[in-house]
């Protein structure tokens, strides 16, 4: 009797739904759609309305998420805004850019050492102290500064001389 009312208390077994999964629904409305680019999301969305009247409410989600992972995984393929069947004897597509060089395999029991770190390598904290070295060469470091301007370089022109507007004339 205990076990009785402990199985009803549970609630109601979980029913299967009579949706299949996304994929094979999506797979199915672009073959049934069968249109020669592709068919777009709005065509497979109501498609699979049309065929199956008992959605989830988050339909449009749901058909966009599996849409995304179908595509990322290769079932389908996006162009042009359209999703197709890849064909199953086209060769696989390239990514783009220039292919890497095959590499040679190595003899067997060579130890392959880890690539270098990137950036420069850390101090060693126990190494000696360089000594500083100075390089004298008898003048000081930085620019040298400024001369003194001495009178004779220009003298002021005669007071009752007036000069011309303008640039004046090379001599």
């Amino acid at each position: 009797m205990a076990t009785e009312e402990a199985n009803s208390t549970q609630g109601p077994p979980p029913q299967q739904s009579s949706i299949p999964d996304y994929p094979q629904l999506i797979l199915a409305a672009i073959e049934a759609l069968n249109e020669k680019g592709g068919s777009n999301k709005s065509a497979i969305s109501k498609h699979i309305e049309s065929t199956h009247p008992d959605l989830p409410a988050a339909h449009t989600t749901l058909l966009s998420h599996h849409l995304n992972k179908m595509k990322q995984s290769g079932q389908i393929i996006f162009l042009k805004n359209n999703y197709l069947i890849p064909d199953p004897n086209a060769p696989p597509k390239r990514g783009r850019g220039r292919p890497p060089k095959p590499k040679d395999p190595l003899p067997p029991g060579t130890v392959v050492s880890p690539p270098r770190p990137r950036g420069r390598p850390p101090k060693d904290p126990f190494a000696p102290p360089k000594p500083k070295i100075t390089a004298s060469t008898g003048r000081p470091r930085g620019r040298p500064p400024k001369k003194a301007k001495t009178a004779t370089a220009a003298a002021p022109p005669p007071p009752g001389v007036k000069r011309g507007r303008g640039r004046p004339p090379k001599v």
